[in-house]
């Protein structure tokens, strides 16, 4: 019976946890599952623009901390 790929768990994140502030600190194992901080794709801008594909995607930063991602 093959082995089951490993799956990536975000349910037990620390930036889960409800505060909006997502400290989670960054981690070589972090980095290794495909993880980018908020912080690094937005660089202080509240929007930023991300093609995927031939089309464009705008990822916003709201009031309350959350992330919100629109065609």
């Amino acid at each position: 019976m093959p082995t089951p790929a490993k799956a990536f768990t975000v349910l037990n994140h620390p930036s889960l946890d409800n505060s909006g502030r997502g400290t989670s600190p960054t981690t070589a194992s972090s980095s290794a599952a495909g993880l980018v901080e908020s912080a690094e794709l937005l660089r202080g801008n509240k929007t930023v623009g991300i093609l995927h594909n031939g089309s464009l995607y705008r990822l916003q930063a709201t009031k309350l901390g959350k992330l919100i991602l629109t065609k």
